[in-house]
């Protein structure tokens, strides 16, 4: 999956990563590269077999810090501070995570650093197994995990796969990339929580014959960046989505649709049980009103492709809103507020997002959006150009603002 950074939340925050002995070792340092890419501090615990696998230097190199493998160090600066790392973690995160470590620690053991140290971390802890198929799923490590998701670790699912020892099945290190969006989110304030969100994301795609159909160039990063934003802060997100070429965010409950009818359909199924829509699609304005069953052949110079116009699925969410929080976007190449406000009167929103398409760092396709946000009061807020993720939070930020200031 991609990186999405989400208002910088990982920037001079200290991360614990616990290495233990497997193949997939060589991985956190991958993780290691990601933390510190994005500013945090970072200080390792590889246990014992973990440095038959990866080297030490490897870990004390790339984190800038001496790493801790033993109670007994000769350093005393790691020896004497173990328990300050457990006081000072803003999270920890296993990486892999053995069946050895999984057993101490869902029984109490302390007998190595990182079984020692992990008895008094009190921060968030994302745990990754990855072992051998059979070994996870033995009752006895199945029974362990669950010990281990009752006192509050997050257990992230292995990949399934063929593995090193030869074996297929579960036990593969889950991506670096997904175990760093499991930080992230560990890291955000949970200020959606037991709140429910419904996105849309993407284009539509209204067939002309098979091979040929009436869309736009949306990629449905500003969609995406949104889902995962709520998700990471605690909502539960159901992400409505056109054919993009995008992961799907962690833990979001994806409907994939091709058709603005299919994707109006996916959205009234789903907006009684929402507290908050935030409609990112940019869906077909029309569709034609016949498609061909076979290929159009050339033969003629011209031909007249008649249209007829799609529900207009935000009016229609706009109608029936209720006491839901109801955003949507505006993307226009001319005369921005004027048509914004208009669309926020006419489709009874909370927020509107305008920006102007066209430019290279704004609008379809693009990582980066520069966009005004105008609210139900008349009031508006230009923000200048950041990334889709960054203003995916700013959104979420005046949702959470708007629900406070309705319940006062």
């Amino acid at each position: 999956m991609s990186i999405i950074i989400m208002h910088d939340c990982i920037k001079n925050k200290n991360i614990v990563l616990g290495v233990c002995g497997g193949i997939a070792a060589y991985k956190s340092v991958e993780l290691l590269r990601l933390l510190k890419k994005y500013g945090a501090n970072v200080r390792v615990i590889m246990t014992q077999s973990a440095r038959e696998f990866v080297g030490q230097l490897t870990f004390e190199a790339l984190s800038g810090q001496p790493v801790c493998t033993s109670i007994f160090e000769e350093n005393d600066y790691v020896s004497i501070r173990h328990i300050d790392w457990a006081r000072e973690a803003d999270a920890v995160v296993i990486a892999p995570a053995t069946a050895n470590i999984t057993g101490k620690l869902a029984n109490g053991i302390a007998d190595d650093m990182l079984s020692t140290f992990m008895l008094a971390v009190k921060s968030p802890v994302i745990f990754c197994p990855s072992m051998n198929a059979n070994m996870y799923e033995s009752k006895a490590v199945q029974r362990n995990l669950e010990t281990l998701r009752a006192d509050g670790y997050f257990i992230m699912e292995p990949g399934t796969g063929k593995l090193a020892c030869g074996t297929a099945g579960p036990g593969r290190l889950p991506e670096p990339a997904d175990i760093f969006d499991r930080i992230l989110s560990s890291l955000m304030p949970k200020d959606l929580k037991g709140k429910r969100v419904l996105v849309t994301a993407g284009p539509t795609m209204e067939l002309i014959d098979p091979v040929r159909f009436i869309s736009n160039p949306s990629s449905g990063k500003m969609g995406y960046s949104i889902a995962r934003a709520a998700e990471h802060r605690g909502g539960k997100v159901v992400l409505i989505t056109g054919p993009v070429n995008l992961s799907d965010p962690l833990n979001v409950n994806m409907i994939y649709v091709r058709t603005a009818k299919e994707m109006a359909s996916a959205v009234f199924k789903h907006m009684k049980r929402s507290d908050i829509i935030i409609k990112a699609a940019a869906v077909s304005d029309y569709r034609p009103v016949r498609s061909s069953k076979q290929k159009i052949k050339k033969k003629k110079d011209e031909i007249v492709l008649a249209l007829q116009k799609n529900q207009d699925i935000l009016k229609e969410l706009g109608r029936k809103k209720g006491n839901r929080i109801l955003a949507g976007f505006a993307a226009e190449t001319e005369n921005l507020e004027k048509n914004a406000r208009k669309k926020l009167a006419e489709k009874n929103l909370d927020i509107i997002a305008g920006n102007i398409v066209g430019s290279p760092s704004s609008g379809f396709g693009t990582d980066t959006n520069k966009v005004t946000l105008f609210y139900r009061d008349g009031s508006k807020e230009s923000l200048p150009k950041m990334e889709k993720d960054a203003l995916a939070h700013i959104l979420l930020d005046r949702i959470v603002e708007g629900m406070v200031s309705h319940l006062d």
